[in-house]
């Protein structure tokens, strides 16, 4: 289902976000627009995007997603509408790719977070999914790929 996991050292860099708190029922119909958005922005500034599209969800609610929709960048955004400028903060993570449907990533989180905890490592309470290939790159979700990046303290 995963990938082996391996621990990172990732480097800070700024990034375009668009903050969102929906009902997690939403989060089909939302995703689309809100990648669109923040990709409009970007290229309406002519700045290179310098990674995937990612997501930031800084909260873990059953029933809610509160989370930030955004692309690193190659210099900094202007903020437009709902898209701000941000970063992608450094850190030391765990990290690990997930390759299938979107509706499997619950399990992969499962199977990812018991191995941070296998290892004796304390995972920050905020996840980062960065979309490498999805529905854009083929129709076959066996194909699609999400890197799965949780921040570790201590």
């Amino acid at each position: 289902m995963i990938d082996t996991p391996r621990i990172v050292q990732i480097a800070g860099r700024p990034a375009a976000l668009l903050r969102l708190t929906i009902p997690r029922s939403e989060i089909q119909t939302v995703m689309g627009p809100a990648i669109g958005e923040v990709m409009s922005t970007v290229a309406q500034q002519g700045v290179a995007a310098t990674g995937p599209v990612f997501t930031h969800h800084l909260a873990m609610d059953p029933a809610t997603f509160d989370f930030e929709v955004g692309v690193t960048v190659a210099t900094p955004i202007r903020p437009a509408g709902r898209v701000r400028l941000g970063m992608w903060p450094g850190m030391r993570a765990a990290q690990t790719v997930y390759r299938g449907p979107y509706e499997g990533l619950g399990a992969a989180w499962g199977e990812f977070d018991a191995w941070i905890a296998a290892q004796g490592l304390a995972a920050a309470p905020d996840l980062w999914e960065c979309y490498l290939a999805g529905p854009e790159s083929g129709p076959d979700p066996t194909t699609w790929r999400t890197e799965l990046n949780r921040p570790l303290v201590g």
